[in-house]
């Protein structure tokens, strides 16, 4: 190669300094510089990036990322007992396949004609969650849980003309943090005052006589969560939702889809809008935890006028007898009316709504109902052996759900230095809730799924009885 000369990818396009010269002469200047003059030059950065120098080749990049990965420890090579808002649920291996064919991977932003079967996939992801919630409309999914909860607030707050929106304060941290960000101020459009309610100290339950002291004629919803972040059972639900509907509010539900095989769906309890994950349903975990939120109603146009996302639903074609899958009720979103839509509306999680789709066909009603069954006894089991460890208790009474909350108060160390320790047996202890929660002392959540043996739950209360020692 000459001196100087500039190397040049032909994989990377408009590299080559013909092509850069041709493209600056179109749009009238002679160098890339000549478009930043607007920028005030104390803005701007003079010195040269301290960066490394660059992989020339494709295996040297990939010798160089490998090294850097393998410093991780996996869940595949260590136990995992970690959960609050992202878990480990078996992948079948169909689902991978499925959910990386190409037609669907590469087909992120067309329309009908340009996405072979990516619309019959979504319809059928949200005829499957509306059976697993018992409501009849679901969107294209949201980016999580906590951006399901916070549309759903806001849909509320349309709907009812009102900006008060009372929450648990056992909703999860995280989740919590977003629903302020997207709805947390009433003097803006769609804006609610988020007032927490408090929750019994005994089995974790909402608090119902602090709930009726709170709501009021401009609470728009009330919202709550069950299995909570905390794992427990929120068997008030129905108390809940006559609550709110005594006050003209909207009753929202949060679940874990994977619960509802065992656990009562939520219009049986009064629920008005579900939201929730589909993230547990053959989706990994993965950096940035394989997010994904929906929201369910009835058909209600009232409801449905109001949701911000994506709707799919079948239509006539222009062969008779013949049907096709197309999204509807588009003049709501943001593609349509831009400033003036409902909400605003913009990148989904709509491919792992396919995956999702994939394992619930799998699953079935009664994989479901088995499943449940499966954590329920695995996670009490879990619970069990650690609460017999010295200094170890559980801290609320209900009934849980695949979670639960272990006090160490009890021993001389903290969760973080307990954790510490059991990474030393090959063991992710559970997630640290003393910060979000001080009132729980030092405390942390333990989740337990179907991935989990007696081996492996035994072998956790093995090690965690050395460590706490």
């Amino acid at each position: 190669m000459k001196e100087g000369k500039p190397l040049v990818h032909p994989y990377i396009p408009n590299s080559v300094p013909e092509v850069k010269k041709e493209m600056l002469e179109e749009v009238g200047v002679k160098n890339i510089e000549d478009l930043y003059t607007e920028i005030p030059d104390r803005l701007r950065f003079k010195r040269k990036l301290n960066l490394p120098e660059p992989f020339l080749s494709e295996c040297e990049l990939k010798k160089h990322v490998k090294e850097i990965l393998e410093k991780n420890k996996t869940c595949d090579e260590y136990l995992n007992f970690l959960g609050g808002g992202c878990w480990q649920h078996y992948v079948p291996a169909v689902c991978d396949e499925i959910g990386g064919r190409t037609e669907f991977v590469t087909a992120y932003a067309g329309m009908e004609h340009a996405d072979i079967g990516k619309w019959q996939a979504f319809f059928e992801f949200q005829s499957q969650i509306g059976e697993l919630v018992k409501m009849d409309a679901v969107n294209v999914p949201s980016y999580s849980w906590g951006s399901a909860a916070g549309e759903a607030i806001r849909m509320a707050s349309r709907m009812t003309a009102r900006n008060e929106v009372l929450l648990p304060r056992t909703t999860a941290p995280e989740r919590l943090e977003v629903i302020k960000g997207l709805c947390g101020n009433k003097d803006m459009p769609g804006g609610s005052e988020i007032i927490l309610v408090e929750y019994d100290p005994q089995s974790g339950l909402v608090d119902l006589k602090d709930l009726k002291n709170k709501i009021s004629s401009n609470t728009a919803a009330v919202y709550f969560e069950n299995p909570s972040y905390l794992g427990f059972i929120e068997s008030r639900g129905a108390e809940i939702s006559k609550i709110a509907h005594d006050n003209g509010a909207e009753s929202i539900a949060g679940v874990d889809p994977i619960s509802l095989g065992i656990i009562s769906a939520p219009p049986d309890y009064g629920a008005d809008i579900v939201v929730g994950t589909a993230q547990p349903l053959g989706i990994h975990m993965n950096c940035g935890g394989g997010t994904v939120g929906f929201i369910a109603s009835s058909d209600d146009e009232r409801y449905m006028s109001e949701y911000p996302s994506w709707l799919t639903t079948i239509v006539d074609t222009i062969k008779e007898g013949e049907h096709g899958f197309s999204p509807c009720y588009m003049e709501r979103t943001s593609y349509s009316e831009r400033d003036e839509a409902k909400d605003w509306a913009g990148t989904t999680t709509a491919l792992w709504a396919i995956t999702a789709a994939v394992y619930m066909s799998l699953m079935g009603p009664w994989g479901f109902k088995e499943i449940g069954e499966t954590i329920i006894q695995k996670s009490h089991y879990a619970a069990k052996r650690l609460s017999e460890i010295k200094g170890l208790k559980l801290l609320f009474t209900s009934s849980f759900f695949k979670e639960f909350a272990l006090n160490f108060d009890g021993v001389r160390k903290t969760v973080k230095e307990i954790n510490r320790s059991l990474l030393e047996h090959g063991i992710y202890g559970g997630k640290d809730i003393s910060s979000e929660f001080p009132e729980l002392g030092n405390s942390a959540l333990y989740c337990v799924t179907e991935v989990h043996s007696k081996t492996d739950i035994d072998r956790l209360a093995k090690a965690m009885k050395e460590v706490v020692k």
